[in-house]
């Protein structure tokens, strides 16, 4: 018998401030208390049967093995093919399309790929969750800079002041989550001209690109030959064909740029699924999926919106994704944490706080719904509100 006591080393913990998402917390909260999710970003309904079907054919072809490395090539000309037509710049589909697991691993891979220990790297807060773990991992220096409170409209002035001899890159995210607002083409103009002189590399997360209202357009770094030439360009398959789990997405970026982050991604995560790949490659064929999303997402959007105009929460301009943000001070006095605590609890509707996206918790009485569920998932969550 052995004589060895088992004791696991204590280690020093690379992600000090990270503990368990809200996510992760008012899910579990939701399910507890039986409330309607409106909290994590995800549809509750399903995707288009023809592409289950593409899966399916391209497992009964044979495509079950590992695909290359950057992913197969027929999705990677689809996916040039797309920008050059929606945005009208031409990238190479051997050297600056890279298929990833999802939007996730492409920004912490674009991150590893070109953040150094002591390198700053911007964000604008309100900011998606991921991107200072991402840069904290990096040995990077994380510098926060707010956007407008109210409007979450850029601040050129902040991101001027914010730029050093030392910042290596910014992440942009349009449409932005969580506010929903949507970057102008004055506004790419404006960071085009900002980052001219400099070194500063974009990551430009535009994962809701399909997802833009009122007749607005996207406007992708990819539109400013300025941007294009510095950006990784990230965007999401699951967010656009309603398959969040497969957890399929790319990264367009210069050739010098995107071999820099190969030499990352093929030992982070080598390769991505590649049924799923040949399946959304065939699919891409027809653009009306993609091309008819703004339509499908702004009704969605009208019907919450309206049910919520019948009560006191005071609705914010929803401009892109699928996210409505409410300001929540003429319903009560608690602060966003614990309203959503309280509105899952005692109303039986999860939501977000906006406090959770920001690095020091700052609380302005906004908090976010998803409204990317079933009409009747939306109308149920519309009856309960009404007791607010």
């Amino acid at each position: 018998m052995s004589t060895v006591t088992a004791r696991t080393p204590d280690i020093q913990t690379k992600l000090p401030a990270v503990g368990t998402t809200i996510f992760t917390v008012m899910s579990a909260l939701a399910t507890e208390k039986n409330a309607v999710n409106l909290g994590q970003g995800f549809p509750d309904f399903g995707c288009d049967p023809k592409l289950l079907q593409a899966v399916t054919d391209a497992m009964a072809a044979g495509h079950n093995q590992y695909p290359p490395m950057p992913g197969i090539l027929s999705l990677r000309e689809a996916v040039a093919s797309k920008i050059s037509t929606l945005y009208g710049y031409s990238y190479d589909a051997q050297t600056e399309i890279t298929v990833t697991a999802g939007a996730t691993q492409a920004i912490i891979t674009a991150i590893l790929a070109v953040v150094r220990p002591g390198d700053e790297v911007i964000v604008l807060e309100p900011c998606y969750d991921s991107y200072v773990p991402n840069i904290d991992l990096a040995g990077g220096t994380v510098v926060r800079v707010p956007l407008t409170p109210g409007t979450f409209r850029p601040d050129f002035g902040k991101i001027a002041a914010a730029i050093t001899p030392r910042t290596r890159a910014i992440i942009v995210n349009t449409p932005h989550n969580p506010s929903a607002t949507v970057w102008t083409e004055a506004e790419m103009r404006q960071l085009e001209e900002l980052l001219a002189p400099t070194d500063v590399l974009v990551i430009s997360d535009e994962v809701y690109e399909h997802m833009v209202y009122t007749g607005a357009r996207h406007e992708s770094a990819s539109r400013f030959p300025g941007l294009a030439a510095r950006s990784f360009i990230v965007s999401s398959f699951g967010k656009t064909y309603h398959v969040t789990g497969w957890k399929v997405g790319y990264v367009a970026a210069p050739a010098a740029l995107t071999a820099e982050f190969r030499k990352v991604h093929q030992f982070n995560v080598f390769t991505v699924n590649t049924p799923m790949q040949h399946a959304l490659a065939s699919y891409m064929a027809d653009p009306a999926p993609y091309l008819e999303l703004p339509a499908f997402y702004q009704r969605k959007r009208d019907l919450f919106a309206a049910g919520l105009a019948k009560t006191r929460l005071k609705l914010l301009p929803s401009g892109g994704t699928y996210f409505q943000c409410v300001d929540i001070s003429e319903v009560s006095d608690l602060g966003e944490s614990d309203f959503c605590q309280w509105l899952t609890s005692e109303i039986g509707v999860a939501a977000i706080p906006l406090s959770a996206f920001y690095g020091d918790g700052f609380d302005q009485r906004v908090v976010r719904f998803c409204f990317a569920k079933k009409d009747e998932t939306l109308q149920t969550a519309i009856d309960r509100l009404a007791r607010l």
